[in-house]
């Protein structure tokens, strides 16, 4: 089956979910509204002629003009069928939240980690949803558009910490 019948069985499927179809380089995305994400995930994993058992990946994509602003993405594809399709669905700044989608692939686990550390689009349901990149306590999510380039010149703790650890180990160097 090609991405253009897979759209169409989608659209017929979910046909006040799918808001378009897209289609750039020979690679078809369907964009869908965030709310039913789950319910079109867990249709296109278990519809037998779909059996898309396999999430490529997941992420985020932050456009600062648009609305929605941010987009999460799912690269599908079926092992069995050897096909695939994109989805993207819009988040918009003042709800990010969307369903995690674990119930259907766990490998989105650390996807959806990512994505939120990355971009902080909380993944309701998602069962441990924290920092996977960075420290529990840094500040902002590096991937937005608007997370400045530089901030103030500091080392960061823990490898002052490393340093002082590591202070004698000169004095094991044997020198010739």
């Amino acid at each position: 089956m090609d991405p253009i019948q897979i759209a169409r069985k989608i659209k017929e499927q979910f046909p006040e979910e799918v808001l378009d179809t897209t289609q750039f380089r020979d690679q078809t995305s369907v964009i869908v509204k965030k709310g039913r994400i789950v319910d079109l995930c867990r249709y296109l994993h278990d519809e037998p002629d779909l059996y898309f058992d396999y999430l490529a990946d997941l992420c985020g994509v932050d456009y600062p003009d648009r609305l929605p602003r941010f987009e999460i993405v799912y690269n599908l594809y079926s092992i069995k069928h050897r096909h695939r399709i994109r989805l993207k669905a819009g988040v918009p700044e003042e709800d990010l939240n969307i369903d995690s989608v674990i119930p259907v692939w766990t490998g989105a686990n650390w996807h959806e980690r990512e994505t939120y550390d990355m971009y902080g689009i909380q993944f309701k349901g998602h069962p441990d949803l924290r920092r996977i990149l960075l420290p529990e306590d840094w500040n902002g999510y590096p991937l937005r558009k608007d997370y400045p380039l530089r901030g103030p010149e500091k080392e960061y703790k823990p490898f002052e910490e490393l340093k002082d650890l590591h202070r004698h180990d000169d004095e094991w160097i044997i020198k010739s």
